[in-house]
């Protein structure tokens, strides 16, 4: 940190030393930088070269969550990637975000594509070899790595060769940037019926071999309604589709159905709480009311390297939302990720990702990072009971 500091400091006596003001000064100069860049960046990040400090930081106990594992999505900041550089001091691009958020302490990200404002260094798309190249630059520049991406999964099947070929290009921008995973933000079906979740099986079977040829691990991200009950069983509905459950969750049956070498999970915390509140009863194929209530943490304890990566999202208690919790920065609602992180452990291999869906604010520019520092705070003090 203190180079970064250091370099901070030499850079504003050049500037003032021309007499230009600092938006202009950063943008001449980060142009220029990505004008030489036209190989691959190799080797590992700075950040894979520290020693993992997690259960020797000060504390009352040792970290539950490492240094080089406390992350964020980078749609938490979406609004300051996509800020205007020209407009406001304040952080903006992809390389001004990179360095707040490693001010903060954060050692990895997680992109959300890999688009931002037209007039930050490097343009608008950095959806390219080209620009992966610029990105991993920056990453490395300023200690961080990048773990996954929610990009591209082909819609259709059976796959089509065209769909072979952008999911391989973004293999490629993966590998560029370092990253061991790439995945989605949705869910592998919206269906709640047993054969669809069949066919979705199928396809993620098929991409995930891709993805692991690459040697990048495929992974779906998912949103409550994945935890609901699959509809498996009992009386068919007027087109012949099943309308009762066995009581084995979506989600579960897709684990169950996909190969554990080629497809993985991220767990949205929050949303799997969500889940929680949503979905405890189910009607059995008997016709019968049966009562099961989600449990996020023994679900990833009972599958637990499929769970590469998780969103850390809090919420508080709100019974009168239709959900449950209402979102806030991590680290000031009610769920329990002391106990959580506890309960799932292998602390060395999860990589929790700080992400807040509205974070961004249209009356306070500054928000969304205010809170991404917050929750690296919040994270960073998590700590297993002696």
């Amino acid at each position: 940190m203190t180079a970064f500091n250091d370099d901070s400091r030499t850079g504003d006596a050049l500037r003032r030393t021309l007499g230009v003001s600092r938006r202009r000064f950063l943008s001449t100069c980060t142009a220029a930088a990505a004008a030489a860049i036209a190989a691959p960046v190799l080797g590992a990040s700075p950040a894979l070269a520290q020693v993992e400090q997690g259960d020797r930081e000060p504390g009352h106990g040792p970290a539950l969550v490492p240094p080089h594992k406390r992350g964020m999505i980078l749609y938490t900041v979406r609004d300051a990637t996509g800020r205007d550089p020209m407009s406001t001091d304040l952080p903006s691009g992809f390389r001004e975000v990179f360095h707040e958020l490693s001010r903060y302490g954060y050692r990895q990200v997680e992109f959300a594509g890999y688009r931002q404002h037209a007039g930050a260094p490097g343009g608008a798309n950095l959806e390219t070899a080209q620009g992966a190249r610029l990105l991993r630059s920056w990453l490395d520049e300023y200690g961080l790595r990048a773990q996954g991406n929610h990009g591209f999964i082909p819609s259709s099947w059976p796959l089509t060769p065209s769909d072979v070929d952008t999911f391989k290009r973004h293999l490629e921008i993966a590998n560029i940037l370092g990253m061991e995973h790439m995945g989605t933000g949705g869910d592998p079906t919206g269906s709640s019926y047993r054969s669809d979740w069949d066919v979705a099986a199928d396809k993620w079977n098929a991409l995930g071999a891709i993805a692991r040829s690459e040697g990048i691990k495929l992974y779906t991200h998912n949103h409550d309604s994945a935890y609901g009950f699959l509809l498996d069983g009992g009386p068919l509905d007027a087109v012949g589709r099943p309308t009762r459950s066995s009581g084995i969750r979506k989600l579960e049956y897709f684990l169950r159905n996909t190969d554990r070498q080629c497809v993985w999970l991220e767990m949205d915390i929050f949303w799997a709480h969500v889940a929680q509140y949503k979905f405890h009863t189910y009607t059995a194929h008997d016709g019968s009311q049966q009562r099961n209530v989600f449990d996020p943490a023994a679900l990833v304890a009972a599958n637990n390297r499929r769970y590469p990566l998780f969103h850390a999202k809090d919420g508080t208690v709100n019974t009168q939302s239709g959900q449950g919790y209402d979102m806030v920065p991590f680290g000031t609602g009610d769920i329990d990720y002391r106990a959580f992180f506890s309960r799932v452990g292998a602390k060395h291999y999860h990589n929790p990702m700080v992400e807040q869906d509205n974070a961004p604010s249209s009356t306070d520019p500054g928000q969304s990072l205010d809170y991404a520092r917050i929750g690296y705070d919040k994270l960073a003090a998590l700590r297993a009971r002696r």
